[in-house]
């Protein structure tokens, strides 16, 4: 447990301005996080994901720069559950195209996450409606080819099914059904 409470968390980072710094300093903090000992909490880590990562994310207009990539790889390295439960599930969220947070989740999913927060990814992307922009983070949480329990892998041949006619002339959604039929044959009927 951290000995910090969220407000005196959230105080000191404000005070220290995480969440403007600049990303060469983000890859040092991230750094000195993962050396603390004990663990943050969920709470302190989600707090951090949210101050240090949540506005860079969702304001990106290209792709991100490789300091910030460095930055979530070592948070993510960690604290990934609650990383995932703020800002992935933010990103989700989102309304819009949001092409580079798109590219930035399954990148994050393909390359950074274990397997148990592949699965919340999935969890997550299943809770809000399906669109355009989802479909490469579920083409990349499949490409994980991560054992799906039972409940998760039905709620998504179900959220396909019922979505298919949205998505008649969808080169993703093809791509999609197909990464599914030839994954998971065994377990559709």
């Amino acid at each position: 447990p951290c000995p910090l409470c969220c407000p005196q968390l959230e105080g000191l980072c404000s005070f220290l301005q995480l969440s403007t710094c600049q990303e060469h300093l983000l890859v040092c903090f991230c750094s000195w996080l993962l050396a603390l000992t004990p663990d943050l909490s969920y709470t302190s880590a989600a707090i951090l994901a949210e101050q240090l990562f949540l506005r860079r994310v969702l304001s990106l207009t290209q792709p991100p720069s490789r300091h910030l990539m460095a930055a979530l790889a070592l948070f993510c390295s960690k604290y990934s559950q609650p990383f995932c439960r703020v800002l992935v599930a933010a990103v989700l969220r989102e309304p819009g195209e949001g092409a580079e947070q798109t590219k930035l989740v399954c990148e994050l999913v393909e390359e950074c996450l274990e397997p148990d927060c592949v699965r919340l990814v999935l969890s997550q992307a299943l809770e809000v409606p399906l669109s355009e922009k989802l479909l490469p983070v579920l083409q990349a949480v499949l490409g994980r080819q991560e054992v799906l329990p039972a409940e998760l892998f039905d709620l998504l041949v179900l959220t396909l099914c019922r979505q298919a006619p949205a998505f008649a002339t969808s080169l993703n959604y093809a791509k999609l059904v197909t990464a599914v039929l030839t994954m998971y044959q065994s377990q559709v009927s």
